[in-house]
């Protein structure tokens, strides 16, 4: 993205539940690569999630936000969003929000030793991450009736949908869209037409679609069908985790949330709470998020090095955390990777 002589400053935020534990062990993982390719890349510490309410009184607070302008990126740990009409809202949706990140990228791909429903899958879903169903417009009408309402818009559309067609053209020359256009004529039809006027654009690239509900089936029949999937947000939401799911779980699982300027990159866990820490869960999913990161940088090598360390230890097996039937702490997976770096 950038120069490689580019200093850099990026915040981490460690989050709730085992969020610090799975940050602590992928600094550790950054701080070699930082070593090795001598990088520039400074830390600056910032706070969001259940863990700053009793101080800040909100999730993300004000102060969190000031820090982050000032850094390039985020690396960020879960967050616990708690349900119910009067919660808090999402400490994510919150700064995807603040900083324009329309883009949620999910990679979906075979590792090692971790077991997937087939092999040879290596797709990418990008999904809208500013409106849909998750716009916010969500209220009683009275103590009857609810209503949320799904906004679509032309901005949004486009500019998702080129950036799914500018990583096909990086990848696989494929791109499918997921949508209901059946059912939500208008606004899934707006979506669609927007898609293929894009889709002349970029003649080298092969353009379908799929209905959200068919996609779902198919992910699992023939997941190697795929190449760059990109739908909005509610829908993404759904069969992103799906995907995580094809290729081992969400432990493994890795995400960026992309904007023109600014970018978030964390694990696709939740905080799971009940493991607070005890060093316990997979970090590998924080530590493929900081190889996204890498290559949002512009530095593949590193980014490669990065992936190429975290299979080594998948291969030898004998550094796994539970999920994956091993008996190493969080940490330990940590150590290894970097290690091998």
């Amino acid at each position: 993205m950038e120069s490689k002589d580019k200093k850099w400053r990026v915040a981490v935020i460690k989050g709730d539940g085992v969020g610090p534990d799975v940050i602590s062990a992928a600094i550790l993982v950054l701080d070699a690569v930082k070593r090795k390719y001598n990088l520039d890349i400074e830390y600056v510490a910032a706070e969001a999630g259940l863990g700053c309410v009793e101080k800040y009184g909100t999730n993300l607070p004000v102060e969190t936000l000031e820090i982050l302008k000032g850094t390039d990126c985020v690396i960020k740990g879960p967050t616990t969003t708690p349900e119910g009409a009067k919660s808090l809202p999402s400490a994510n949706v919150g700064i995807r929000k603040y900083f324009d990140l329309y883009a949620d990228v999910r990679p979906n791909k075979n590792l090692p030793n971790v077991p997937s429903i087939k092999g040879n899958i290596d797709f990418v879903i990008v999904r809208e991450n500013t409106e849909g169903m998750y716009s916010g417009l969500d209220f009683k009408i009275n103590n009857e009736t609810a209503i949320g309402l799904r906004v679509i818009t032309r901005k949004a559309c486009e500019r998702v949908i080129k950036y799914a067609f500018d990583l096909a053209e990086k990848r696989n020359k494929h791109v499918t869209l997921v949508h209901k256009a059946n059912i939500l004529k208008v606004s899934d039809g707006m979506f669609k037409e927007i898609f293929y006027d894009i889709a002349k654009g970029y003649p080298d690239v092969k353009a379908d679609d799929a209905h959200v509900d068919a996609v779902t089936q198919w992910f699992i029949k023939t997941p190697e069908f795929y190449d760059v999937v990109v739908t909005e947000n509610l829908f993404g939401d759904i069969i992103s985790d799906e995907a995580a799911m094809l290729v081992g779980g969400i432990g493994t699982g890795a995400s960026a949330d992309i904007g023109e300027k600014y970018a978030m990159f964390e694990p696709i866990h939740g905080s799971v709470p009940k493991y607070t820490g005890m060093d316990k869960v997979n970090p590998i999913g924080t530590i493929m998020s900081v190889k996204m990161m890498l290559d949002w940088m512009g530095y593949e090598d590193a980014g490669q090095a990065l992936e190429k360390a975290v299979k080594s230890i998948l291969e030898e097996g004998k550094t796994l955390t539970y999920d994956l039937g091993g008996t190493a702490k969080c940490s330990e997976v940590g150590r290894a990777i970097a290690g091998k770096i």
